[in-house]
């Protein structure tokens, strides 16, 4: 639900699913990154077509992140993770997407990576850096973890680092929150080369205080790289948490309410470089780089995830992203590479069989939408490189 102005008077509607907001950079780093609304309402004449376009005033170095999913409150976090940037984008109104406010540093932590909503409304955020070891020209070991509310200021922050861990790169990457048990689920994984292929842990905080409960490592597996770079956790219909690796692992973490959860490899993925995972369900979907494709797991037996499907996509197509849309039942995946194209994908929820939505065209008639040079609405002219992407609510 948003709403927006009429004559003087606030006017509510219903944009569940209706609206495709995607974050977008220059392509050739010259220009400033951009919020796009797409119209992805099935019903609409100009399905797959833009509604418009808005800039900000961040120059684009590497337009990352957002939330992965759309806040009640309307007010999206997307970052450009190089600049060590946050934009705040007031979505409000999907007509007229406007930046409300950003941040940098904050609480003495630099380079925030991902987003997760906590049941206060506010946001719990990864931070990569400690802002004192980077300003020493120090190697960095460790970051922290920032709440932060929807104007970008800081509510409370925390170290991530660890005594039994100094030797290591604790770099914070993604998160999953369990309020049932009072517990917050970080990975440890650098965005840029240090550590790569070494960094192997996870840690525990406590959600009402925010204390460090433990640093563990998880399984290498059969393979000996199933650890390595764990990146988004995903916390699934049984209240357990999965963990995609960059090694294209599937880890399942238990017992995060005991005084030493586990981890266990439950499966691997081929390939190297896996992307942004989704539990829609009892279904886990995976974008698999190496093999151009989409794999879906049926989690429902926890400990022994079965393959029921995969979608190949082309021999050239970099998948990256993708974000579920609860109310319409759709998927939507993004491109990691220039001129390829996002598409929306739906999902059989009785087979786990992914299909793309051939309805879902853009401007130029061709399935799925183009983000090459055009003439976008907010008088920027070039070739966009989207990342993250979230459906309206």
């Amino acid at each position: 639900m948003s709403a927006f102005v009429v004559g003087g008077q606030s006017v509510a509607q219903d944009d569940a699913g209706k609206y495709l907001y995607v974050w977008v950079g220059d392509r050739a780093g010259e220009g400033n990154d951009f919020v796009t609304v797409i119209d992805a309402d099935p019903e609409s004449a100009n399905y797959g077509r833009i509604v418009t376009s808005e800039a900000t005033d961040q120059r684009s170095v590497n337009a990352h992140h957002t939330e992965y999913e759309m806040p009640a409150s309307g007010m999206l976090f997307a970052n450009d993770h190089d600049a060590n940037r946050t934009i705040i984008l007031d979505l409000t109104n999907p007509l007229e997407p406007r930046q409300a406010a950003a941040f940098m540093n904050l609480g003495g932590y630099s380079m925030p990576h991902s987003f997760v909503r906590l049941p206060n409304g506010n946001i719990l955020a990864t931070f990569q850096h400690a802002e004192h070891q980077a300003g020493m020209n120090m190697p960095v070991m460790s970051g922290g973890i920032v709440e932060i509310n929807d104007k970008g200021e800081m509510v409370r922050a925390v170290s991530n680092a660890d005594p039994a861990f100094a030797e290591e790169g604790l770099l914070p990457y993604g998160l999953a929150i369990l309020p049932e048990i009072d517990r917050v689920l970080v990975t440890n994984s650098p965005m840029g080369d240090d550590w790569l292929m070494t960094s192997n842990t996870y840690q525990v905080f406590q959600l009402s205080n925010l204390a460090l409960l433990g640093t563990y490592r998880l399984d290498p597996g059969p393979r000996l790289n199933g650890h390595m770079s764990p990146e988004e956790p995903r916390v699934g219909p049984d209240g357990t948490v999965y963990v995609h690796t960059l090694s294209c692992g599937v880890q399942r973490v238990t017992g995060l309410d005991r005084p030493v959860p586990q981890a266990q490899l439950v499966h691997q993925y081929p390939g190297n470089w896996c992307g942004v995972p989704t539990i829609m369900g009892r279904y886990m979907v995976q974008a698999v780089p190496d093999i151009h494709a989409f794999i879906v797991l049926d989690i429902s037996e926890g400990a022994t995830p079965v393959e029921v499907s995969r979608l190949e996509m082309g021999d050239d197509f970099h998948p990256h992203w993708t974000a579920w849309d609860p109310q319409t039942r759709r998927l939507v995946v993004t491109p990691g590479r220039a001129g390829q194209r996002m598409y929306l994908l739906k999902l059989n929820e009785t087979t786990g069989a992914l299909t793309i939505d051939e309805t879902f065209r853009g401007e130029d008639g061709e399935i799925g939408f183009s983000f090459g040079s055009r003439n976008w609405p907010h008088g920027w002219t070039g070739e966009g490189a989207p990342h993250g992407a979230v459906f309206s609510r």
